[in-house]
């Protein structure tokens, strides 16, 4: 036990909006609220749950220890039986919090008077263990997400009418879910070791999006006019070095006191370096994605800046002084009414280099006189231009993809025109949509991929903003709304498709793993003894088959696996004709024989050969000849998870070897590009699973369906190779890619090709 005492006041009791003492504007805020943070949470606790389970089967798998790999699935178990109510548990207790913000301990601030000091006791190790881990998790959560904290506490505080809710008495602050979840995980009835594992899961799997469920909170209480103008751009500090080069002429005694660096900070992969792990059009929740978002606008402005700079300098402008400029509203308008104008046929696809001709041709005939575009909106023409010819490269010919993208390209150039951040914003209503109706007609893809339901709510999605799109945001963010509940349903079915797969493939790998033991039984019995090659055969076949059905079913540890090992090491010895056979051990085999599928009179037969000795010569050839073709050709148990034998093959180099290293430290799910021919066309393939014991990795489509299997090292030498690449998360998406591509061409003609994106010029 540890020393430290502590406090226990009495357990709430449950609290529901419906019966709470609230306004009725505060109560239907909060109502909204609870659903947004329900519908968010509970699909991440049904994630976070089947993880839950997958990592204890896999430790139940690979435990050694009999006692150790029951008490995983026992485990596994009790959270099988139980994981249905944990869910309604943490909402219950998350709507309970909300309820409660005007009571009078809401803001965490107990009296020390209230405090009931009977209650005082010695607290087990495993609570102070426990206790950790929460506050670490809620720790980490509230430094990603500190500025959305600290608004939406303000919030609160005028929900609550009191002073702003810091972020540890948050009803939905990290540290309150951490809380909800231990108590709401208590009915899984886990031992501590096991709650310390299911928090992990929590920290890895819901938490991950925890930060941008902040922001959409934030967004949902403006709009009910919560603070709806709200907002706080920090300063940012200049960069670590330039603070250490100025502290450098400061007295040593008075540095430490200048310096003050911040606390050191769990490093975060950036997204470069880590792996895309989520199926095709699925939104990103990466904490973080948008924290530097007017870092990128900054630098994007700079970047075009440049270009106009660059642009004014090779042609001349004194003729496009004296044409009419178009103000921004007078473009919005004109593009409209292409929007709402039917589409005609056309012998090659419009560009947006198409639109503005049109555009600038319409101005001149309204004014009389040539007209031109506002600097701004040259700029938001170029980069879409640019953006969408990027896309292009990326696309198969002859899919809907080119159709709708075509279509979208009106909707989406009004829309930048207002709101530049849909460039630079990774979560975008209108970029997600954008991204999903491109990735359907990527090149990656293969033409048995196409989906006709998926190509029918995509034509949809883009119908409903040609349709209705008249500045207002929301219309993409419905029309992305419901296509991305139907790719969140393919989504599931993938994972389900794919579970299914990899189910399979480690029951076949506990196959190749029992019949290596096996053989290693035989062998071991058969060291130091000559046998005749007929009887050695009936050992290497009929009888590793008992020992490997033996070992699955019961386990090294069974007593059944000793008696088939000790048999093993006498049925050695006497076909070697070292000793007679025991007695009884003719019976043993024929029973077990008989449990692999052997006839009985088979196992007549092979139990005489094996006990009979080496002194066979009464036994007529013919008919061993006749038994040892009938095995050979019998269906041996656990044939279609035999192990390929390939040819040896020349050690692997130090590249191979770095990526066959890096290969066995990826996350199952990870994405990885196939080239197909030197003409660069690709295929992307998910690692559904691997196996570091037999050395084969499993893919699947985009539908979750296996299509490949090959051995990690084969894939190391084809990496080594570059003809197969791990995708990263910044690439993971098509829209991605393109904008970096786009991002890169600025660059080139502004004359900075060597510098990061996402950092100032």
């Amino acid at each position: 036990m540890s020393a430290r005492l502590e406090a226990h006041p009495a357990p709430a009791h449950s609290k529901t909006l419906a019966s709470a003492d609230l306004p009725r504007r505060v109560r239907a805020a909060l109502e909204r609220l609870n659903g947004l943070a329900s519908d968010a949470l509970g699909r991440q606790l049904e994630a976070m749950l089947s993880d839950f389970e997958q990592q204890l089967f896999k430790l139940a798998e690979q435990a050694r220890n009999p006692a150790l790999q029951a008490d995983y699935f026992e485990t596994l178990r009790r959270v099988r039986l139980h994981r249905s109510d944990l869910a309604p548990h943490f909402m219950a207790g998350l709507e309970s919090g909300l309820a409660a913000i005007r009571d009078a301990d809401a803001t965490g601030d107990v009296p020390a008077s209230e405090l009931d000091f009977d209650e005082l006791r010695l607290v087990e190790d495993a609570e102070v263990s426990e206790e950790s881990v929460l506050k670490r998790i809620a720790a980490r959560h509230e430094s990603r997400a500190g500025l959305p904290l600290l608004l939406l506490g303000q919030r609160f505080g005028v929900l609550a009418g009191k002073p702003a809710f810091d972020a540890e008495a948050l009803p939905v602050g990290p540290h309150r879910l951490a809380q909800v979840l231990a108590e709401a995980s208590k009915g899984l009835q886990l031992e501590d070791s096991y709650r310390l594992m299911l928090f992990e899961s929590f920290n890895s799997r819901v938490m991950n999006g925890y930060a941008q469920l902040v922001e959409a909170m934030n967004a949902l209480l403006a709009r009910e006019n919560v603070l709806p103008g709200l907002s706080y751009v920090p300063l940012r500090s200049r960069p670590t070095e330039q603070v250490v080069e100025r502290d450098a002429d400061v007295a040593p005694e008075e540095a430490p006191e200048r310096r003050r660096e911040p606390a050191p900070r769990a490093r975060v992969l950036p997204p470069s370096e880590r792996p895309h792990t989520r199926w095709q059009g699925e939104a990103g929740n990466d904490a973080g994605e948008r924290e530097d978002e007017n870092i990128a606008l900054s630098m994007l402005q700079d970047l075009l800046a440049s270009r106009r700079e660059v642009v004014g300098k090779l042609r001349n402008d004194a003729d496009a002084r004296d044409h009419v400029p178009l103000q921004t509203p007078d473009v919005f308008e004109a593009l409209g009414e292409q929007q709402a104008a039917p589409p005609t046929p056309s012998q090659r696809p419009r560009t947006i280099a198409d639109l503005k001709k049109a555009l600038l041709a319409q101005g001149r005939q309204k004014h009389g006189k040539a007209t031109r575009l506002s600097g701004q909106d040259e700029d938001t023409f170029e980069l879409l231009g640019i953006l969408y010819t990027e896309i292009g490269r990326e696309l198969r010919e002859g899919t809907i993809s080119s159709n709708l993208l075509e279509r979208l390209q009106v909707p989406l150039l009004r829309l930048a025109l207002m709101d530049r951040a849909f460039f630079v914003r990774s979560q975008h209503p209108a970029r997600q949509l954008l991204n999903s109706v491109a990735e359907a007609g990527a090149k990656w893809l293969d033409e048995s991929e196409t989906d006709p339901r998926l190509e029918r709510q995509l034509r949809d999605a883009v119908d409903h903003v040609v349709q209705n799109y008249q500045g207002d945001a929301d219309v993409f963010e419905a029309a992305n709304e419901s296509l991305q509940g139907h790719l969140q349903t393919l989504a599931r079915k993938a994972e389900m498709s794919e579970r299914r797969h990899v189910e399979a493939a480690r029951g076949k790998e506990k196959l190749v793993v029992a019949k290596r033991r096996a053989a290693e039984v035989i062998g071991e019995a058969m060291a130091g003894q000559e046998l005749p090659r007929f009887l050695r055969n009936l050992l290497d076949q009929a009888w590793s088959d008992v020992l490997t059905l033996t070992l699955l079913r019961h386990g090294e540890e069974s007593e059944e696996w000793q008696q088939h090992a000790r048999a093993t090491q006498a049925l050695a010895v006497a076909s070697a004709g070292g000793q007679a056979a025991p007695e009884g051990l003719a019976e043993h085999v024929q029973a077990a024989l008989a449990q692999v599928g052997y006839h009985e009179d088979e196992a007549v037969v092979i139990s005489r050969h094996l006990t009979g000795g080496r002194d066979d010569t009464s036994q007529d050839p013919a008919s061993r000849t006749e038994l040892a073709m009938k095995i050979k050709a019998r269906a041996r148990l656990g044939d279609d998870a035999t192990e390929a034998r390939s040819k040896p093959v020349a050690p692997r180099n130090p590249r191979e070897q770095s990526c066959y290293e890096h290969l066995r430290t990826l996350p199952f799910g990870t994405w990885m590009e196939f080239s197909l021919n030197q003409q660069g066309d690709v295929v992307r393939r998910r690692i559904a699973w691997f196996s570091t014991v037999t050395d084969r990795m499993l893919f699947v489509n985009q539908r979750g369906q296996r299509v490949d299997e090959q051995s990690l090292d084969q894939v190391a030498r084809l990496m080594a190779q570059d003809q197969v690449k791990v995708v990263t998360a910044d690439r993971g998406r098509l829209v991605d890619r393109a904008w970096q591509a786009t991002v890169s061409a600025l660059r080139n003609f502004a004359g900075m090709p060597g510098q990061p994106q996402g950092a100032h010029p």
